[in-house]
Formats: structure tokens, C-alpha cells, sequence
């Protein structure tokens, strides 16, 4: 990398995933980008990465369901850091759970489409000519939801089933180009995911000490980052011990 620290951009950067990502991406040495809607949250947390690292951590405010934003994004990105080495793509929100769908306001639908399918699709187009120049990797954050039915909020886990099959499609485009392409599927974690919509997020809702943590999801993260061509983690799946108990 002639000497130059490795950069990751991270969408959905300012809370949870994102944010853990950030800062285990940080202490590997990585300069990071972080993207999300809300600026003060974005650097807040580039501020304690920048105490606690060393490193140059990039606030770009984005919001992912608008092509030109991430556009911009990633041109920012590399107009600062002159590269990119990794991109995580994490923003995502879910809907409001057991509504039934002649309830559900179509709103509601596009909010999580919007995110969570168009935000995935804008930020792969993006960053994939970057992450060929760098033979970099490509991160999708995806879901338990997205290998098994969900009847309380089915528009989320249709969009995760989307991206995972998006995830594996790119793969087989970008892999030939050098790029390594992962998927890491979390069952629940205990984050303010849930929030906007739902009344409660998955901190309230959730036992801690049963399910999968920010900083665990994080660390999987890296391992997938971590991996040297031509090896490269397809797809990971991190969940709770008793996940599949309710079968």
C-alpha cells in the first residue's frame, strides 16, 4: 500500500454496527469514512475514534437512498484519502412489526426499500471502480432474516433476501476484478435499530446477554476484511446459540 494507511468507507456509521465497525476498522490501522443522515451523531463518533486510534476519521453526512449523495460520497472519499480499500455497506432500517400488509402505509414500504435495496444498489455502484483499482473487498451487513421467512416484518427480510442474493451476484461480477465480495448475516442485535418506526429499538427489546453484540457483528466484519486473495469469506452467519429454537 506504499506506506499509506488503508481507508474504509462505512454507511450507516453513526450508531451500532456502523459505528462498532468503524472503530474496529480504526484500531486495524484503517482511515475511516464515515457516512450516515445525522451529522452530530457521525462526529460524535469520529471524535472518540480519532482519541482512541489516531487516525484520520472522515465525517460525510449521507443519505443512502439518494444515488447523487452516495455519488458525492464517494468522490469525497477519494478525493481526501486518494483511495479505498474497503467498503461496508450497513445502512439499513426495518418496519414497524406484525402490522398487517393492507395496514401497512406504503410509505412505511418504500422507507425500508429505499434504504436497505436502492441504498445497497447506489453504494455498490459507487464504490465498486475504486474497490477494483485497490483489489479492495466490498462488505454487505445482511440479516438472519435473509435466509429464513420472518411473518412479523416481512418487507424487511424481503429486503435482505434482495441483498443477499444481490451480495453473491456482485461477487461473481467483482471477484474475476480482484474484489472480494462478503456477506455477514447477524440474528439481532441490540442497537437503537428500530427505533424510527417501530416505537422500540432492538436495545429495548432485546436480552443482552442472549443475543449477538454491535462489536461482535463488528469483529466478523473485520475477519472478512482481514482475508488475503485469493481467499475470501462468501458469506458468514453470526447468531444467537438458540436461534432456531422457535422451529
Amino acid at each position: 500500500m506504499g506506506g499509506e494507511s488503508p481507508v474504509a468507507l462505512i454507511t450507516g456509521a453513526s450508531r451500532g454496527i456502523g459505528a462498532a465497525t468503524a472503530r474496529v476498522l480504526a484500531g486495524e490501522g484503517y482511515t475511516v469514512v464515515l457516512a450516515a443522515r445525522t451529522e452530530s451523531d457521525l462526529r460524535s463518533v469520529a471524535a472518540d475514534i480519532e482519541a482512541d486510534h489516531g487516525v484520520p476519521a472522515h465525517v460525510v453526512p449521507t443519505d443512502v437512498s439518494d444515488h447523487e449523495a452516495v455519488t458525492a460520497l464517494v468522490e469525497t472519499t477519494r478525493e481526501r484519502c486518494g483511495r479505498l480499500d474497503v467498503a461496508v455497506v450497513n445502512a439499513g432500517v426495518g418496519e414497524r412489526q406484525d402490522v398487517p400488509l393492507d395496514d401497512l402505509p406504503i410509505e412505511e414500504y418504500h422507507a425500508v426499500t429505499r434504504t436497505n435495496v436502492d441504498g445497497a444498489f447506489y453504494t455498490t455502484r459507487a464504490v465498486l471502480p475504486a474497490l477494483r483499482e485497490s483489489e479492495g473487498t466490498l462488505v454487505y451487513v445482511g440479516s438472519y432474516m435473509a435466509k429464513y421467512p420472518n411473518t412479523s416484518t416481512p418487507i424487511y427480510a424481503a429486503s435482505k433476501w434482495w441483498l443477499r442474493g444481490f451480495a453473491h451476484s456482485i461477487a461473481g461480477r467483482a471477484g474475476p476484478d480482484g474484489v472480494a465480495v462478503s456477506l455477514i448475516n447477524p440474528s439481532g442485535v441490540p442497537t437503537a435499530f428500530g427505533e424510527e418506526l417501530r416505537g422500540e429499538s432492538n436495545e429495548q427489546r432485546l436480552n443482552h446477554d442472549a443475543v449477538v453484540s454491535a462489536a461482535d457483528v463488528a469483529d466478523a466484519v473485520a475477519t472478512a476484511v482481514e482475508q488475503d486473495a485469493p481467499g475470501t469469506v462468501a458469506e458468514l452467519d453470526l447468531f444467537r446459540r438458540d436461534i432456531h429454537e422457535r422451529f
